[in-house]
């Protein structure tokens, strides 16, 4: 699916109000009760709203989340994947046993998902707007494991589909990224992962569990990006999708996404307060 970024005039009022109220929600640590507009009914009207958004947004993008489109909406939606804006404010590093800290909206949606992160290694060519698999795991320099906080101050956000999704910045609160992965071109299939939340396993899976496998997120990404006049950078940082499933949680919670044979990674959700 072609996205070009809309210029002032040709953008409606109506995207340009829920951009500014999701940034709003955001900034201020409020919930949004309903979405805060229309509805959209298109993946372009949808990154219209985000584009906007990133532009109000006072923090610079440092890389994307990719999350999968729901099959049921995926022949509607045109796509299979959503994207959304990480800020370099919203990226946390971790080593050994550090608990980090993961801030939830009170109000707002809050999840954790155990990801592969992929790290772009050189410059994309703006002008190539189609890649293969091959020339994606090219493109990648380095694979770090990490937990993705899903976030968003509306609570129904991913009970509304994937368009809503994207328009709130792909549903994305933060990125923790752990240690580096060695050798991920012959490891990165083979990890098994596991979350626990609270004590309880709450999800299984590994690199495989995502549909095309971590890699396709890179190529879609690549993709998506160019065609939206955002070509990658080399130092980009992509959250590839959530290998055990999407585990809501709450302030007081207790995480620890296990990637068995690598590290644990463990969090703590916290009531977020206003920067």
């Amino acid at each position: 699916m072609s996205v070009t970024a809309a210029k002032d005039s040709d953008v409606p009022a109506e995207a340009s109000a829920i951009a500014q109220q999701f940034v709003s929600a955001r900034l201020e640590v409020r919930h949004t009760p309903e979405y805060p507009g229309q509805i959209p009914e298109t993946l372009a009207q949808s990154y219209v709203i985000q584009d906007i958004a990133i532009g109000l947004f006072p923090d610079e993008v440092v890389g994307w989340k990719v999350g999968g489109v729901p099959p049921a909406q995926q022949d509607k939606l045109g796509a299979h994947r959503v994207a959304g804006a990480i800020f370099a404010r919203n990226v946390w590093p971790t080593a050994g046993d550090t608990v980090v800290p993961l801030p939830e909206i009170e109000g707002g949606f809050a999840a954790v998902e155990s990801e592969f992160i992929a790290r772009i290694g050189v410059d994309a060519d703006p002008a190539k707007i189609d890649w293969t698999i091959e020339e994606a795991a090219e493109a990648v320099d380095k694979i770090f494991i990490g937990v993705e906080l899903a976030g968003s101050p509306l609570a129904t956000i991913n009970d509304l589909g994937s368009a809503v999704v994207a328009s709130d910045f792909g549903n994305n609160g933060g990125l923790i990224v752990g240690p580096e992965l060695e050798n991920w071109r012959e490891r990165m299939d083979q990890i098994e992962v596991e979350t626990v939340v609270n004590g309880a396993s709450v999800g299984t899976g590994g690199a495989r569990s995502l549909a095309g496998g971590a890699l396709e997120s890179v190529r879609f990404l690549l993709e998506h990006c160019a065609r939206w006049g955002r070509p990658l950078k080399a130092g980009t940082l992509v959250s590839t999708g959530a290998v055990t499933g999407v585990h809501r949680v709450h302030a007081g919670d207790e995480a620890v996404c296990v990637f068995k044979g690598i590290a644990e990674i463990h969090c703590s959700v916290v009531r977020a307060e206003q920067s």
